[in-house]
């Protein structure tokens, strides 16, 4: 333990070193990633050590009888914790490149401090063994990553984020210790081993108000709606560490809070199977209806965490259900499409950031041509979307591959369990789909055609600081896809303290990891064996470069390409009952109409369902009593003696 307690006061150090360094900014961002990327090394190579007996890992502190923090490690926890350490140095090294002004100084090290802050409350919070030091880490970590979206806090759009960030955050928090408190009222205690002890009706209390406190966390359809003005807001290394890592933190508390439970409800599975189905279908539709790009990925966030808890549900029935093949592999989709999300949705918006810093432009419409001058860039963004999209030979492809398995194993039962299987089996289908149709609209406006802006044109690819993140990550989602038998392994791994899911036969895990390696690779060699033999076709062919054809048009423009609203026009309108799609109405009335303008959008169902249902009717309540605050401060404390003295009437009566 004093070696990952080392590891963690290392990047603390580092965090703090840039706040009395910043006047000279190169040097404050090279001892930043250096002293980070230390830290995180050392916490990951403690992690590995402590693999085989984790109960090492394992610290308390007591202040005066009163209370006491403890901490300790086991599988699950350290399964959450490998991402936090191999995400989070990249994220530190890209940060070199994104702030390259160095009047923003102060702003720049401040932001390093609450990163740091951020990745030492994030590895801690899969550390914490009861509830005062759970509820103390996590908001620690839900302050550092307010004031990470605030970064641009000039900006208003930035501040509307930033506060609809916190009013999720804390409403989450007040739910997560509601729960807390109906454990502590049968138990008396805030030690997480004992929660297995309370009455069966109140496990049911406890857990729906923890999923609703983690679930606003993660993203969970309809508690996502912070996410797409979070993500946009702050910086694109932020994002990834959010999206890749922090959001995984709600992911971590549900299974926890599940797991101490020893809940064996089958409505526990199936209620989370159902939220999962929702997430991932409407999370992927929106993405698709969505033209800035950090706001689009922000919303695939949403969808793949649906497919994680799909994985979950799964495993959740599996346990009820007494299938240990459907428990395991939905857990262990789960846990690997954790691992995978992490990795892809990083290289993601590390992608997206370099795109945004090059060229200043955040709308795909905006875009294009970015391949020939971002290769580095648009290749490993590529790979991303191919992950994402669950395609092999790819590392999506292999955690979808173990919830599908788990899924099939639903279609024996009968009745209600062989449905949900039936539509999991079809809604993971069609989001695989979708997102494919999805990412194939943004590598092809942004990556592909013409360049629509001049700054488009003269856009290049950044230094090492950029390309060597960038690479890593996308050569990780190749290789747990034609390399998958360990990842899956590493999966059960993080299950064997679940002493049901451990029930299966680890040959079986072996020889279908195994096989998804053989299919992939194979896979892989036919994709070259086909570039191979088109090259040599094609060899003795000359090849001339020219002008796209117009159309009959003499004088073609790039504004006729394809738009990310054309482009999925027609899967927006089949989903019309879940995707508002709105547009501003353009009237002809002359013979020759002066110049005109069309807008389309679209909305997302719980936003809009909130704000005319709840935000707007509160304010308008609110607003009755404004009267009340005139600035006249003998009032105020006129109110504040009142206060009092009804207070003690009450006590007194």
């Amino acid at each position: 333990m004093n070696f990952f307690l080392l590891s963690l006061a290392i990047i603390v150090v580092g965090g703090t070193i840039p706040l009395l360094t910043f006047r000279h900014f190169v040097l404050t961002k090279c001892i930043y990633v250096s002293v980070t990327a230390v830290g995180c090394i050392s916490g990951l190579s403690a992690l590995l050590s402590a693999a085989s007996s984790p109960e090492s890992l394992a610290w308390s502190w007591a202040w005066q009888h009163v209370f006491t923090l403890s901490f300790s490690f086991d599988s699950l926890s350290l399964f959450f914790l490998l991402p936090v350490f191999l995400i989070c140095p990249l994220a530190a090294m890209y940060s070199f490149f994104y702030f390259e002004r160095a009047e923003n100084s102060l702003k720049t090290a401040v932001s390093y401090f609450f990163t740091n802050i951020l990745i030492v409350s994030m590895a801690l919070v899969t550390a914490a063994s009861n509830m005062l030091a759970f509820a103390l880490v996590w908001e620690l970590m839900s302050i550092s990553s307010y004031f990470l979206v605030m970064y641009d806090y000039e900006k208003v759009e930035t501040r509307t984020a930033g506060y609809l960030y916190f009013l999720f955050a804390q409403g989450g928090a007040l739910l997560i210790f509601a729960a807390f408190g109906v454990i502590f009222s049968h138990n008396g205690s805030f030690d997480f081993s004992r929660v297995v002890g309370i009455p069966d009706s109140a496990k049911l209390v406890v857990f729906f108000l923890a999923f609703l406190g983690f679930g606003s966390k993660a993203g969970v359809f309809p508690l996502h709606i912070w996410l797409p003005h979070a993500h946009p807001a702050a910086p694109s290394h932020i994002s990834a560490i959010m999206s890749g890592v922090m959001i995984k933190m709600g992911i971590y508390g549900i299974l926890r809070m599940y797991f101490m439970l020893g809940a064996t409800d089958i409505r526990l599975g199936q209620t989370v199977l159902i939220l999962g189905m929702i997430s991932g279908l409407l999370g992927v539709l929106y993405a698709l209806g969505k033209r800035n790009i950090k706001r689009m990925l922000a919303y695939s966030s949403v969808e793949n965490i649906g497919i994680i808890l799909m994985g979950a549900g799964f495993g959740m029935i599996g346990i009820a259900k007494g299938n240990s093949l459907m428990a395991g592999f939905g857990f262990a989709g789960c846990l690997l499409h954790v691992l995978n999300h992490s990795i892809f949705k990083s290289l993601l918006f590390l992608g997206a950031g370099a795109v945004i810093r090059k060229t200043g432009i955040s709308r795909v419409d905006l875009l294009g041509g970015l391949m020939k001058r971002m290769p580095i860039t648009g290749k490993t963004f590529l790979a991303g979307s191919l992950s994402i999209s669950g395609l092999p030979p790819f590392s999506g492809f292999v955690s979808e591959f173990l919830i599908y398995f788990a899924a099939f194993q639903g279609l024996k039962y009968n009745h209600i369990n062989l449905l949900l299987s039936i539509i999991a089996i079809i809604s993971l289908a069609a989001i695989g789909g979708l997102a494919t149709f999805c990412f194939t609209k943004v590598v092809g406006i942004v990556f592909l055609g013409e360049p629509r802006t001049e700054k488009v044109r003269l856009a290049t690819d950044g230094g090492w600081t950029l390309t060597v993140p960038l690479s890593l990550l996308a050569i990780a989602c190749l290789g747990i896809g034609i390399f998958p038998a360990p990842f899956i392994t590493l999966a059960f791994s993080g299950l064997a303290d679940v002493s049901f899911v451990s029930q299966v036969d680890p040959q079986l895990v072996q020889t279908i990891g195994t096989n998804l390696g053989f299919a992939s690779r194979l896979f892989l060699i036919i994709i070259f064996a086909v570039i191979l033999l088109r090259k040599a076709l094609y060899r003795r062919k000359e090849n001339t470069a020219g002008p796209t054809w117009g159309c009959g048009f003499t004088r073609p423009t790039t504004r006729i390409q394809y738009t990310g609203a054309s482009f999925s026009r027609s899967v927006i309108d089949f989903f019309r009952p879940f995707a508002l799609s709105r547009e501003t109405e353009v009237r002809l009335k002359k013979i020759f109409p002066e110049r005109t303008r069309y807008a389309s959008w679209v909305e997302d169902v719980a936003e809009v369902g909130m704000r005319q249902g709840l935000a707007l009717p509160l304010l308008s309540l609110l607003g009755k009593f404004r009267w009340i605050q005139h600035g006249n401060v003998q009032l105020y404390i006129g109110y504040i003696i009142v206060a009092i003295l009804i207070l003690l009437l009450i006590l007194f009566i």
